[in-house]
């Protein structure tokens, strides 16, 4: 039980080494690659994310993994998403890549469908709109299950439509 608690010092100072050098090559590989590395633009740069921060863990507290290692790695999940970010421009690499955007409401009217496709609530739905200081459904002009799991709540309390091209998806 001991060992839960307390570690050899040469174990502290490799875990702060490690860190130190993990962190180092994660600003520098994100300086390389843009800001789109950490963005939440789509599923694929959220599991890039979730990627990394595996990585840098597995690299800073696990002795079976070399710095080397977690730094090979991280370049390598880098350099995949420096390439499908590219690849992107090809409409058939985006579809597979990107989901769409669900409206889940439209000119004040709930799309029940639409909720269970997203397996969205009507809890959820309502407080999404209560954080868009939405006071009357008919202010909602869309409500929009976006492709990075957020919801955008389009809203106004005149008769100015929505520009359609804000909706093709």
């Amino acid at each position: 039980m001991k060992d839960w608690f307390y570690s050899a010092d040469d174990n502290v100072l490799a875990i702060l080494l490690t860190a130190f050098g993990t962190y180092i090559a994660l600003v520098l590989l994100t300086r390389i690659s843009g800001k789109r590395s950490f963005s939440k633009m789509s599923s694929f740069d959220f599991a890039m994310t979730v990627s990394i921060g595996s990585i840098l863990a597995t690299v800073v507290i696990s002795k079976s993994v070399s710095l080397q290692s977690g730094i090979a790695g991280l370049m390598s999940i880098y350099a995949i998403q420096m390439g499908v970010a590219h690849a992107r421009k090809w409409e058939v690499i985006r579809k597979f890549m990107d989901n769409k955007p669900t409206l889940l409401m439209k000119d004040g009217e709930i799309i029940e469908g639409s909720l269970e496709k997203c397996k969205v609530t009507i809890s959820d739905l309502k407080a999404k709109l209560r954080e868009a200081n939405v006071i009357q459904l008919s202010e909602a002009k869309a409500v929009v299950f976006e492709s990075t799991g957020d919801i955008s709540v389009l809203h106004g309390s005149d008769d100015r439509p929505i520009d359609e091209w804000l909706l093709d998806f």
